[in-house]
């Protein structure tokens, strides 16, 4: 497919840095959040991590076009109804929400870009299950990714892990996407099984697999800031998602800790890290 870019082993390995920023960013951010913080608050804390490790922010600034304006935070920070691209201000989170944290960075050029959902104290039981069963349809979606598979069959284990855990609306207006020296760029991966031929999955392509749904419909709707995506009929949303790359060996998730080393291993997965 034209435009994909596909990355040497040394672009790779730029990439892990890139990803490490965004990991250790995201658990800074959400091992400190509590109830009485501001989204702005919790977006300091990002801007702080990226500083630590030598990155850069590729969501301070970013211009989608169409004359929306550049977005005003090195995170999106959505809470309940919101389901992406939340704009930092001065709400303050209170118990039982569900704040979605999504977070970039950029070292040497190189981009990585993940999301995390992570509840407020103690979230209401379906809104806790909504969130493990979001988290758990990305790392189908991760699974499903193999050489010479296509990105059809990402999309399909990310909806058959959804469908099959309750009836959640899936998001359509938002998807993953190919990652590289742009944040978004060739392939589209779509949440939900499409027709047609999609992308065959090679080595040095990296993907961003990121699951929206909802308590809901999958309708969406954009206030009037231009940015913050909700829910048409006011449900609970979460979202998750990770930067990845395919090896000879397995997967390799550029943007955990670990590689996603642990939950890879737990799920059955081949763990495939580039040696240093």
């Amino acid at each position: 497919m034209a435009g994909i870019e596909l990355m040497s082993e040394d672009e790779l390995k730029m990439m892990r840095k890139a990803g490490l920023a965004v990991a250790r960013g995201l658990q800074e951010m959400t091992s400190s959040v509590r109830a009485g913080m501001t989204t702005r608050e919790v977006d300091a804390i990002g801007a702080e991590s990226l500083a630590r490790s030598g990155a850069t922010s590729n969501f301070l600034g970013y211009e989608p076009g169409y004359g929306v304006p550049p977005f005003p935070a090195v995170s999106c920070l959505s809470v309940n109804d919101e389901v992406v691209h939340g704009i930092p201000s001065e709400r303050v989170l209170k118990q039982g929400d569900l704040l979605s944290i999504d977070f970039g960075g950029i070292v040497g050029g190189y981009h990585g870009d993940a999301a995390r959902s992570v509840g407020i104290g103690e979230l209401e039981p379906l809104v806790a299950k909504l969130n493990r069963d979001t988290e758990a349809s990305m790392w189908a979606g991760i699974g499903a990714a193999r050489l010479g598979g296509t990105i059809a069959e990402i999309s399909e284990a990310v909806e058959r892990s959804l469908k099959s855990n309750g009836r959640y609306g899936i998001v359509r207006d938002y998807t993953g996407h190919g990652i590289g020296h742009h944040m978004h760029q060739p392939p589209d991966i779509p949440n939900y099984r499409t027709s047609g031929r999609t992308a065959t999955i090679a080595p040095g392509m990296c993907l961003a697999i990121e699951p929206m749904a909802t308590l809901g419909g999958r309708q969406t709707d954009v206030l009037d800031n231009e940015w913050t995506v909700v829910t048409v009929d006011g449900s609970v949303g979460a979202h998750w998602e990770n930067t990845i790359t395919v090896t000879a060996k397995g997967l390799w998730v550029l943007t955990e800790l670990d590689g996603g080393e642990a939950a890879l291993k737990r799920l059955g997965l081949p763990f495939g890290p580039l040696a240093d």
